[in-house]
């Protein structure tokens, strides 16, 4: 689905579990804070053109950038106490060589989008024409969910991300593509530990407490859930913890511990324990409430993901009258929405703690004409079609390794109208299109969304009509 986290398998949207550092759909996309030297730079208006709809100014790329090697975490700065200052975001990562998260920073935004939409051209020229890619008034903090390893350099504890093709924690303090709040949060949470007497996890003896923090924003609700992952079930002092922490950011609405006792270098553990609050936090997307838990999906970019999921419900053409596949569904998010417009929605996912997430979702927003099975999305839609069933649409959102043959051929054999396939992979949606197109199939539309600023990700809403169907 656009704007997944990571996707480790087929039909599934829901396994936090198996992120390693920060993965975006299946990639290592280690999005870095950024700490300040001196750096000039002038702003100058961004020329608007036909591929961005953007409102606001932003800084070219000709700035004068004044660093130092000690804007690294090299051994000498690790055993310095973090420098507190105010980031900007006309600033450039000083990070960005380094750890190599976000591909296109000090890039102009509209450059980087012309570079997507060129990209987004090339790969869909045999297919269909491309709609101007539909970029953010704003790219900056747009990420919800925030996650920082922690570790021990020289008895300074560090608390950031890896470096690029490494294990050694970059020791950061603010990102310009994070939520602001989220980052000071980990920086207060940073500060406690010595006082608590709470370790930092060292992975390569499996000694020490604390492995990670992960803090999830509601973007709508502005709610905020705080997971501590412990090699251990027992936090010292968790209350006066909490109640420290909650001193500096009241906003906060729960927090969690996530229990990894594991040698791996997968994120979150299987068993969470609520010390605060509910266990998990509410947000609003295209008019439906959602339950965010630890271990499930939601998308990093909310804004964006309005825009994207609004385009495709719009592609599918809904009346009132339709029956509806959402296939790797996850927690029901794009099934959901499109309920409001469509006679039935089957919602079809293969993780189990998905599907429990979607039912929960459908009953808090009284949606009675929604179904999910947990099951393969391939297999599923081969059964119906053995049955005699069909279906109007078909909604697909896979991972960003893209659909399979197996899914696909499933996808004919019950010959749907219309085809929305919501991709985060320009690549296999290109390979994927191929085999629809040569199995009765016409892509009539692809539009791209820019929902990852400063990297190479691009998602896209492409809808794909029977050929000789009027629709």
């Amino acid at each position: 689905m656009s704007i997944r986290d990571n996707k480790p398998r087929k039909n599934s949207k829901n396994s936090e579990k198996a992120q390693d550092t920060r993965k975006i759909k299946g990639k290592n996309t280690n999005y870095k804070k950024v700490k300040n030297e001196n750096i000039k730079g002038a702003e100058k208006p961004i020329n608007k053109s036909n591929i961005t709809k953007i409102k606001n100014k932003f800084n070219n790329s000709n700035k004068e950038i004044v660093t130092s090697d000690k804007s690294t975490v090299d051994k000498k700065s690790r055993q310095q106490p973090s420098k507190i200052v105010n980031i900007t975001d006309d600033m450039v990562c000083p990070y960005a060589k380094k750890c190599g998260g976000c591909d296109y920073q000090g890039m102009d935004y509209t450059k980087q989008l012309e570079k997507k939409q060129d990209y987004m051209k090339r790969l869909m020229k045999p297919f269909c024409k491309v709609e101007p890619v539909v970029g953010m008034d704003n790219p900056y903090h747009y990420r919800h969910k925030v996650h920082a390893v922690f570790d021990c350099n020289h008895g300074q504890v560090v608390a950031g991300v890896y470096k690029k093709n490494t294990h050694d924690v970059v020791d950061v303090i603010s990102c310009q593509i994070e939520d602001s709040e989220a980052d000071a949060i980990i920086r207060d949470i940073k500060g406690l530990l010595k006082s608590f007497k709470i370790k930092t996890y060292d992975e390569d003896t499996g000694y020490g407490l604390l492995r990670h923090v992960l803090i999830r924003k509601g973007y709508a609700t502005g709610e905020i859930m705080v997971v501590l992952v412990l090699a251990s079930p027992i936090l010292p002092s968790k209350n006066n913890f909490v109640k420290a922490l909650r001193k500096n950011h009241p906003n906060i609405s729960t927090v969690v511990i996530n229990v990894n006792d594991k040698r791996t270098s997968m994120v979150l553990g299987e068993r969470n324990i609520t010390v605060y609050g509910k266990g998990f936090i509410e947000d609003r997307l295209c008019g439906c409430t959602f339950r965010i838990s630890p271990n499930s999906f939601y998308q990093v970019n909310p804004k964006q993901t309005e825009l994207l999921y609004n385009k495709a419900i719009s592609c599918a053409g809904l009346t009132g009258k339709e029956k509806v596949i959402d296939a790797y569904c996850g927690t029901g998010t794009i099934g959901i929405i499109a309920s409001s417009k469509a006679k039935e929605v089957i919602g079809v996912e293969l993780n189990k703690d998905a599907i429990r997430d979607a039912v929960t979702n459908a009953k808090r927003n009284n949606i009675k004409n929604i179904r999910f099975f947990n099951d393969d999305a391939g297999k599923f839609m081969v059964d119906m079609a053995q049955k005699g069933e069909t279906a109007d649409v078909v909604i697909m959102d896979p991972p960003r390794t893209g659909s399979d043959e197996a899914f696909m051929s499933s996808v004919v054999k019950l010959s749907p109208k219309k085809v929305v396939y919501v991709s985060c992979g320009p690549d296999t949606l290109a390979r994927d299109l191929k085999y629809f197109t040569s199995h009765g199939y016409k892509v009539k539309e692809c539009t791209p969304f820019d929902c990852f600023p400063m990297t190479e990700h691009i998602e896209s809403v492409c809808l794909l009509s029977k050929v000789n169907n009027r629709d």
